[in-house]
């Protein structure tokens, strides 16, 4: 009876933790594309604003900047907060998650100061600032988003999180495949663009992020609304408990 009662608070307690994380990877969606394709396209598409003249980005950027914060902490949290449940399968692979996960939170920061940093520039009115200044504080928030969100983010839930999806089916296997297919491409794509083979946002670039976007996307709404399979959750937790009764023999 007591085994009984435990595996079913452990079930409903899987159920918040596969909502919250799916909650967490939608937020990092909904901050994380305004903010690149809107709210700092106009400091992207005119570095000399950084000199004083123009439109005033202020009040843009400073929001994009706070939506980004909110990325960091729901990208981090769509590691920490599933790691007890992801280990019971594989405890290397849940580090690596959360190790990933931080590394690219790290580089997101890194465009967000240079982004900050040009404001500041252009609010201090800092003698000597010209446009060159301004396309080097740019280039360095999209060489940090062609490391963070574009390398490891395919790394982190493509690969690594599409591979553990598959390999302990707490989602649907098919689902998972997206993010096999997906990850290597964002990885190879992001390459690409670091050797100048391809354009940064083109074409290409664009056609190889679209299972990666579906498989987050999808991955995130399925524990919204159906959380982890339970099956494979009760098999970790029988193996758990059957090494844990082996150790305690005398």
């Amino acid at each position: 009876m007591d085994i009984d009662r435990d595996r079913w608070s452990s079930t409903v307690n899987a159920r918040k933790v596969a909502t919250l994380t799916g909650w967490l990877m939608v937020v990092t969606f909904v901050a994380s594309i305004p903010a690149y394709f809107v709210l700092y396209a106009p400091v992207r598409d005119h570095p000399g604003y950084i000199t004083g003249v123009g439109n005033d980005p202020t009040a843009s950027v400073a929001l994009g900047a706070t939506l980004e914060l909110i990325v960091i902490i729901a990208n981090i949290g769509t590691a920490v907060v599933p790691y007890a449940i992801y280990r019971r399968f594989s405890e290397s692979l849940a580090l690596g998650y959360v190790a990933a996960r931080l590394v690219e939170a790290t580089f997101i920061a890194i465009g967000i100061v240079s982004l900050l940093t040009f404001l500041l520039m252009r609010q201090e009115g800092t003698a000597g600032t010209d446009a060159a200044l301004g396309q080097v504080f740019v280039a360095i928030y999209d060489r940090a988003f062609l490391i963070g969100p574009g390398f490891c983010a395919g790394f982190a839930n493509g690969i690594v999180l599409g591979y553990l999806m598959y390999r302990s089916g707490l989602v649907p296997r098919g689902m998972a495949m997206l993010g096999l297919v997906g990850g290597p491409l964002i990885v190879v794509s992001g390459i690409a663009v670091m050797f100048d083979v391809i354009e940064r946002g083109g074409t290409v670039q664009g056609i190889a992020t679209i299972p990666e976007f579906f498989w987050e996307l999808s991955f995130g709404i399925y524990l919204i609304v159906k959380g982890f399979k339970p099956s494979p959750m009760l098999a970790g937790q029988r193996a758990n408990l059957s090494a844990a009764k082996v150790d305690n023999r005398p």
